[in-house]
C-alpha cells in the first residue's frame, strides 16, 4: 500500500503547494504516488515524476478536468483511493473544494488542514482559529487529508525518477457547468510562496492607498501584497489577496502588517511568519501581540519614510 498525493497545478506547471503536500507525505514513510488530473498537462506529469520520494505518477488527461470542477475530480480520486492508505492534497482552494467530496464518496472522514504527522493514523490540526491544536486519530481504512502548506517543508523539484502511468477518466454525473473565470494577474510573487508579504488593512481607506502606499514598499522588497478581510470586504483589493482563516495562510520570512488591527481570523493566517512587523496608530491593537517589531504612528507618514530609507 502507498500514499496518493493529488497535485495542484495549472496544466503547465506544478504549484508550490504540491511540493509541501509531498513533503507531508514523506513523513508517513510509505511509497508516494502523485495524481495529475488535467487537460493537456503532460508537462506537469513529467515535473511530478522527478520529485524526490515519488515512485509513480498517475496522469489522467481529459477535457472534463480542464477547469478542476469538484464532481469529476472527486469521482476520479474516489475510484483510485481504495488502492492507498492515505490520500493527501494541499489545503488550497482546489484541495478544499475537491477533497471533502471525494472523502464523502468513500464514506470516510476528512482530516482538514493538518500541521503535523504524529503517526500513520494520528495528526495535529489547528482549531479555534489557530488558538489551540487538536491531536486527532482516525480509524478509517483510507485517510483523506488536506495539508497546511506552511507547516511542511517542500521537497526539491528534482532528484526523483518515477514512472508515468496513464489512467482513464472516471464517468460521473456532473451537476455543474463551467461558465467563466476572472483571474487577477500580477508580476509579483505568489502570495502563499513569497519570502516577503506586505499586507494592508481597512485603515488604508481606499484602493488608491493600496497602490500609492503599499505598492512602492512591496516593489522595494520584491514582496507579495496581502490584505485583511476588512480591506477585501471594503473593495480595496480582490479577495484572492486576503490573508486569514477564511483567506490564505502564509508564513513568509518577513510579514509587514500595515493598518491591520489583528483580528483573530487574520492572525490565524499569518502568525507563523518568521518575522512580523506591525505598523498601526493604535498601540493597543492585537496585532502587536504577535509582532516582533512594532511601529505606532500614522501609516501614511511611516510607510513613505520607510520606502525612502530603502532607496
Amino acid at each position: 500500500m502507498s500514499i496518493l498525493v493529488v497535485a495542484d497545478h495549472n496544466h503547465q506547471t506544478l504549484r508550490p503547494a504540491t511540493l509541501n503536500a509531498v513533503g507531508a507525505a514523506t513523513k508517513l514513510g510509505q511509497p508516494i504516488t502523485v495524481l495529475v488530473a488535467g487537460h493537456q498537462a503532460a508537462a506537469v506529469a513529467q515535473a511530478a515524476a522527478v520529485l524526490p520520494g515519488v515512485v509513480k505518477v498517475l496522469h489522467a488527461d481529459d477535457a472534463r478536468y480542464a477547469h478542476f470542477l469538484a464532481e469529476p475530480l472527486a469521482a476520479l480520486i474516489a475510484q483510485l483511493a481504495p488502492g492507498y492508505t492515505h490520500v493527501l492534497a494541499a489545503a488550497t482552494a482546489q484541495g478544499k473544494n475537491v477533497m471533502p467530496r471525494a472523502a464523502a464518496l468513500c464514506d470516510v472522514a476528512l482530516l482538514a488542514d493538518i500541521t503535523s504527522v504524529v503517526s500513520a493514523d494520528t495528526f495535529v490540526r489547528p482549531i479555534y482559529a489557530g488558538n489551540a491544536l487538536a491531536t486527532v486519530q482516525s480509524s478509517d481504512k483510507i485517510k483523506f487529508i488536506t495539508v497546511r502548506m506552511t507547516a511542511f517543508e517542500p521537497v526539491a523539484t528534482t532528484g526523483g525518477a518515477a514512472a508515468v502511468e496513464t489512467v482513464g477518466a472516471t464517468p460521473c454525473a456532473i451537476g455543474t457547468q463551467f461558465i467563466s473565470q476572472e483571474l487577477s494577474k500580477s508580476e509579483r510573487p505568489e502570495l502563499t510562496a513569497a519570502r516577503v508579504v506586505v499586507s494592508g488593512g481597512r485603515a488604508l481607506g481606499s484602493a488608491d492607498a493600496f497602490k500609492t502606499v503599499l505598492e512602492p514598499l512591496a516593489d522595494k522588497l520584491n514582496a507579495a501584497i496581502g490584505a485583511s478581510r476588512a480591506a477585501v470586504d471594503a473593495g480595496y483589493v480582490p479577495n484572492d489577496y486576503q490573508v486569514g482563516q477564511t483567506g490564505k495562510v502564509v508564513a513568509p520570512e518577513l510579514y509587514i502588517a500595515i493598518g491591520i488591527s489583528g483580528a483573530i481570523q487574520h492572525l490565524a493566517g499569518m502568525k507563523d511568519s518568521k518575522v512580523i512587523v506591525a505598523i498601526n496608530k493604535d498601540g493597543d491593537a492585537p496585532i502587536f501581540s504577535v509582532a516582533d517589531y512594532g511601529l505606532v504612528g500614522d501609516l501614511f507618514q511611516i510607510v513613505p519614510e520607510l520606502v525612502k530609507q530603502l532607496a
